[in-house]
């Protein structure tokens, strides 16, 4: 009787913050839907990425309360949200299709509205079949950044240069849009198996501080000028073109602001992998309240780091000096890894109680690679047999070819360990993680940071 009471209390109070996404979510499609109403077509692909935006945020947001409270109406209702925001991305896939004349496999633009409907599938799939629930708290985040992600990028459609013209086109890109989206779910099953595996938190503090590091030292190593000013190309917001002053000049500018805040922040995120430094080199556990209190301050700097970004640039004049794609992708993933690891650190022991036994998620880890490295090999193979037929070469090592190459030795390098040494748990999982990253550089790094012959992805 007290349980079924507790059950129901617990149900009674899961129904407002429900109330509140799906109140916030209708209230956002409303007001697109005036706008569009007094402008344009309600069916257009824009709009319809825009309301897989909200959807795929609703669902995050739910996902992530059903991790802190375990309350199952949150994760329903969740799946209801990914479930819409994936139809919603069915149909702007279909409109792009349609008004393409071709799949949408030709730009990054196209590839990454492909990725983020394969994610939001296999996150469906591994909540049905693996029982993973929580799965949506790292998946979904990942679909959030890529939608926002196509918000900056060109949408304009051109005809198929001829080297595109081929139908190896349509299966090497599937084959790798699959293949990388199965990565990222392994990616988030070693995350969720590492958390159920009693790895120490200031462990998580190490892995999440040195990923928000690297991508702030990215971003300043590519991005900061001579001077020390942040230096990058002038970006027309709505063109989503950099601008050109003469065929072969770029407008540059140099902000002394925007370069500020983000040395600051840069400053502030390394501030908990250096706490965790100091516990090691002391062994005082005092420096982790600093490190976890300091996630929090750095996760407010890195906001207002956004804010002027956003707006653009610190006179707020035009947006014509919005962040390129690439940096604004790496400040907001910056943001959600730092809010998930402190869903980490202040609901750990429910996030352990809902998720599968250890040996399970790492079972279900190597399930889902046995499944991804199979489509990279034959990503590979096509496009070799591809890049034969038009270049008359089958490998050119050109960067998007040799990185390919590299996320294939790291995901065979985990099958042969695991298979021949009998490699499970920690060890596994860490090739998994690092699996990913390198997934994520090879899909979107390579493409701003190593044009080559693959330019146009």
């Amino acid at each position: 009787m007290a349980r079924a009471t507790q059950e129901q209390r617990q149900a009674e109070s899961g129904k407002t913050p429900i109330a509140i996404v799906g109140l916030a979510t209708a209230f956002l499609l409303y007001v697109a839907f005036l706008n569009v109403a007094r402008h344009g077509n309600l069916l257009s692909e824009t709009n319809l990425l825009f309301a897989t935006l909200i959807f795929y945020a609703g669902a995050g947001a739910l996902y992530l309360g059903f991790g802190v409270t375990g309350n199952e109406s949150y994760v329903k209702s969740a799946s209801l949200a990914t479930w819409l925001g994936l139809l919603a991305n069915t149909a702007a896939v279909a409109i792009r299709w349609v008004h393409a004349g071709h799949p949408p496999f030709t730009n990054i633009y196209e590839m990454l509205l492909s990725f983020v409907w394969a994610l939001a599938v296999l996150t469906l799939i591994a909540e049905k079949t693996y029982g993973v629930k929580v799965i949506g708290t790292v998946t979904m985040p990942i679909a959030i950044v890529g939608v926002v992600l196509m918000q900056l990028l060109r949408t304009d459609v051109h005809p198929l240069v001829p080297l595109l013209q081929s139908n190896w086109l349509n299966v090497h890109v599937t084959l790798a849009i699959l293949a990388y989206a199965a990565c990222t779910l392994s990616f988030a099953l070693a995350m969720m198996f590492l958390i159920q595996d009693k790895m120490r938190t200031e462990t998580f503090l190490a892995i999440s501080g040195a990923g928000t590091l690297a991508l702030y030292s990215s971003i300043v190593l590519t991005c900061f000028g001579r001077w020390g000013g942040l230096s990058m190309d002038a970006w027309n917001q709505g063109h989503r073109v950099d601008f050109f002053l003469s065929q072969s000049l770029r407008l540059s500018l140099t902000l002394p602001v925007l370069s500020c805040l983000i040395a600051l922040a840069l400053l502030v995120v390394a501030s908990p992998l250096a706490c965790y430094a100091q516990t090691r080199w002391q062994n005082d556990l005092g420096v982790l309240m600093i490190a976890n209190r300091s996630v929090f301050i750095s996760i407010l700097v890195q906001g207002l780091t956004l804010v002027p970004l956003l707006a653009g640039g610190p006179n707020g004049r035009s947006r014509s000096a919005a962040a390129s794609p690439f940096m604004l992708t790496g400040l907001v993933a910056g943001i959600f890894i730092s809010l998930l690891f402190l869903l980490l650190v202040w609901r750990r022991a429910d996030l352990e109680r809902l998720l599968p036994t250890a040996e399970q998620l790492d079972r279900f880890t190597y399930k889902t690679i046995s499944v991804a490295f199979p489509l990279l090999t034959v990503t590979i193979a096509t496009g070799a047999y591809w890049a034969n037929q038009t270049w008359g070469s089958y490998w050119s090592w050109d960067p998007k070819e040799t990185w390919a190459a590299i996320t294939w030795l790291v995901y065979a390098l985990y099958l042969h360990m695991r298979i021949t040494v009998g490699w499970r748990g920690r060890r596994a999982a860490y090739f998994a993680i690092a699996g990913f990253a390198v997934v994520i550089f090879t899909f979107f790094g390579v493409t701003y940071l190593l044009p080559g012959l693959h330019a146009f992805s």
